[in-house]
């Protein structure tokens, strides 16, 4: 039995950036689209991946001081160091940083990497596909004895598609993989977007997205390795169809989650899974309040979830938004193409500090459309 840390509850038990903290754009020259959340570190700083840019184009992990001054701390290079990270960071207790990218490597197509502090990386996996799996996006887990687990999107088991239908793996600390599951899309799901989070006891929570073959999963890998689904999206639209975020689960058991469509106006919805099975569809979007959230959430003490949706509101560009335990919505923040640094498609995990300030990226948007960071005050 091991016991599993999530890195949403690391980056809440480290100290936070002092507030505010101000937005900074993204150029071209040093790094564009930001795709992945942020995550402070022990001393004021806040850390994050763009897509593409940094010095060969392949993307950056970036490093946001407290007066916003921005740095790059490792360009990605392709073959073999990864190229396009995506999913959310961890940190380990000695400030190293985790991830994934969904190309590169040397099979050119992902890698799991560590980062130290001093900005010198370590391919730690590079995946080959099939059996291996492939385009590891949904960012990695880590538990107390160092192993290191995460999703892939495709590779895996023979499932009706040549590039298989995504796995979850564990990497040990001497660089060993295992594949935990390989999904099939026959009943357990296929191409699983999230990331995983855990709970106390190590078991393993995540959302396969499905796509064309399913309208998605939840999905369960308890501490002994046993995979279970736990719900099964259905085709009615209402309740909402391909989960691509990040969980979130609160001391109940309870699992919240988005879906990036469906609802009953179609553009998307917040859930809440319940221990017993049944599934609540706590918002669905209109549109004018957001749609298509791309993002998991995050959930403060009183039992509120905060996202973004990556499109919808008044110019079409996402919205950042609060949900009641109750299910009542509240738009904290329509973005506008216009405004300079405002941004535009916000599809990375929030970040909420202890005061309540909300920080976050977007994938698009500021002067040179490459992306900004921004703070957002309730």
């Amino acid at each position: 039995m091991f016991a599993l840390i999530a890195a949403a509850t690391v980056a809440v038990s480290l100290k936070v950036p002092p507030d505010p903290l101000p937005p900074v754009e993204l150029y071209r020259s040093v790094s564009t689209n930001p795709a992945s959340g942020l995550l402070p570190d022990g001393a004021g700083s806040v850390y994050g991946t763009t897509e593409w840019g940094g010095t060969s184009g392949r993307g950056s992990l970036f490093r946001l001081a407290a007066d916003g001054t921005y740095s790059v701390v490792h360009s990605f290079a392709g073959n073999p160091d990864g190229e396009a990270p995506l999913g959310d960071l961890f940190v380990d207790s000695a400030s190293n940083l985790y991830g994934t990218t969904v190309f590169g490597g040397i099979a050119e197509i992902g890698t799991v990497f560590k980062v130290a502090p001093d900005g010198t990386e370590t391919v730690l996996h590079s995946f080959l596909g099939t059996a291996d799996g492939s385009a590891p996006g949904g960012g990695v887990v880590m538990d107390t004895h160092g192993n290191i687990y995460g999703t892939t999107q495709f590779g895996g088991a023979s499932c009706g598609d040549s590039d298989g239908c995504g796995t979850v793996f564990k990497l040990a600390p001497d660089g060993s993989e295992t594949i935990l599951h390989a999904f099939t899309c026959s009943d357990d799901g296929c191409y699983p977007l999230a990331g995983l989070i855990a709970d106390k006891k190590g078991n393993l929570y995540g959302a396969t997205s499905d796509g064309s073959k399913g309208s998605g999963k939840l999905f369960e890998i308890t501490a002994r390795g046993v995979f279970e689904i736990l719900y099964r999206f259905p085709d009615d639209v209402v309740h909402g169809m391909f989960p691509t975020g990040r969980l979130v689960r609160d001391n109940d058991g309870n699992l919240y989650g988005t879906t990036y469509i469906g609802g009953t106006q179609a553009y998307g919805t917040v859930f809440k899974f319940s221990p017993t099975g049944f599934l609540t569809v706590l918002h669905s979007f209109t549109d004018t309040d957001g749609a298509e959230p791309y993002a998991g959430l995050v959930r403060d003490s009183k039992g509120n979830l905060y996202g973004a949706t990556s499109l919808g509101g008044n110019r079409d560009c996402g919205t950042v938004f609060k949900v009641t335990p109750g299910g009542q919505e509240t738009t904290l923040h329509t973005f506008f193409p216009n405004l300079n640094i405002d941004g535009c498609q916000p599809i990375g995990d929030l970040l909420q500090t202890k005061n309540g300030n909300i920080y976050g990226t977007t994938y698009l948007g500021g002067s040179g459309n490459h992306g900004t960071a921004f703070v957002i005050t309730p």
